[in-house]
């Protein structure tokens, strides 16, 4: 049996962004899927809002999932034959809201992300940097409480990637969200509140 994590413990809190950072194969992933309710650990608690997940139906999970937690990943993985307005209206739809509620919400998101003249273009129009910001309004659509985040910026070019770290960050202070971010860039881990690194499986503060 191949051990990924070994009693590792975090809490995030809202208004906090934290660093997770550790060298490739290290569970960085994992430690995600896990707090994202994607995948059940063999041990130990997840809790969300105070509720343990552990025991939780998958029901149950996919509406903790849909409602209160928002994932972004290095690759944007946006809808090709949707709109960039359509691929956040979307989510919101299916957790319920109505279609003129959700393009509201996700006009809102794009112009704070300086997309507001790119609704819509479809992924194949919009740069890779335009891309991942319609990714990181997606995640923030139907306002959750927790924002997971896989590498963000690392499929795109430095300048690019420093702006949209930056407007990721700022809208995660603005909603109040709890936030774990994986990155292997020094640079921008320096920028969260603080960082914790996965070591042998166990989370060491910086």
């Amino acid at each position: 049996m191949l051990h990924v994590l070994r009693g590792a413990e975090l809490n995030v809190a809202r208004g906090e962004v934290v660093a997770l950072i550790g060298p490739s194969g290290a569970g960085k992933s994992t430690l995600l899927h896990i707090a994202g309710l994607l995948e059940k650990p063999d041990r130990g608690e997840v809790r969300l809002g105070g509720e343990d997940c552990g025991s939780l139906d998958d029901e149950r999970r996919t509406a903790l999932r849909r409602g209160h937690l928002g994932f972004v990943y290095q690759f944007h993985h946006l809808l090709p034959e949707f709109s960039a307005l359509e691929n956040i209206v979307v989510p919101q739809m299916i957790a319920g809201k109505s279609k003129p509620e959700a393009e509201l919400r996700a006009l809102d998101l794009l112009a704070r992300l300086g997309l507001k003249d790119r609704a819509d273009h479809r992924p194949g129009q919009l740069s890779g940097g335009e891309q991942q910001r319609v990714a990181i309004a997606r995640a923030l659509a139907n306002k959750p409480s927790v924002l997971l985040a896989d590498e963000p910026t690392g499929n795109l070019d430095p300048d690019t990637a420093d702006g949209v770290f930056a407007e990721l960050v700022a809208l995660a202070k603005d909603q109040g969200l709890a936030a774990l971010i994986a990155t292997h860039n020094p640079a921008l881990a320096a920028r969260m509140d603080r960082t914790v690194r996965l070591d042998h499986g166990v989370l060491v503060q910086v």
